[in-house]
């Protein structure tokens, strides 16, 4: 799955290699990327960053400033409200390394979390989008309604070694491979394991 995605250039792979090793980058990225396309959250995420990249940087923007940076990514309204007021409390650069502190945050949710404690602090974390809970019913891994019903269910099966990067490597996967609609199921390494659950016959590719 993961070499598929990576020789289609999956964009969450680009914004992973482009935020590595920096806590506040992958913070601000995860933020803003929620119910917007990675490929729009790192056209907007570049130009921010090489304007202001720390928390004190990007406060000193103002939000008229910052609000006509992050325009393109869903309520960028309400994300440069929550972004000032995050930089407000992360004065100093520090990110929080646990979970209950992540969520303190402004505009962080319970997948925002997940996502840095693990590609941040290498924590054994899973984050559940779109990708990771549509692709773990269509493969029947699970059969869930809800992103947290996912994370419960997938955490019971999943070995350890693989939580960290599972949600990396399924967004990947969903990017590039197996869309929302009309899944490129002719060039799935797992097509002949798959039973397609929720898949319309006629949009599989074959």
């Amino acid at each position: 799955m993961y070499s598929t995605a990576l020789k289609r250039k999956a964009p969450v792979l680009y914004a992973e290699d482009k935020t590595r090793k920096n806590p506040f980058k992958i913070l601000v990225f995860t933020m803003l990327s929620a119910r917007t396309k990675d490929a729009t959250t790192i056209k907007v995420v570049n130009h921010l960053f090489a304007m202001a990249a720390t928390p004190k940087a990007i406060r000193a923007l103002g939000q008229k400033q910052l609000e006509k940076i992050l325009y393109g990514v869903g309520f960028y309204r309400t994300k440069t409200k929550h972004l000032l007021e995050m930089c407000k409390i992360l004065q100093d650069g520090t990110i929080p390394n646990t979970l209950e502190k992540l969520l303190e945050l402004q505009g962080v949710g319970r997948k925002t979390a997940n996502i840095v404690l693990a590609r941040a602090f290498n924590q054994k974390t899973l984050g559940v989008d779109v990708h990771v809970h549509r692709i773990s019913n269509r493969l029947g891994l699970v059969k869930t309604k809800k992103p947290e019903e996912t994370e419960i269910a997938l955490l019971k099966i999943l070995p350890s070694k693989h939580i960290r990067k599972f949600n990396r490597n399924f967004v990947a996967f969903g990017q590039t491979v197996c869309l929302p609609r009309n899944p490129d199921c002719s060039h799935c390494p797992l097509e002949k394991l798959c039973p397609k659950q929720g898949v319309v016959r006629k949009i599989i590719n074959k």
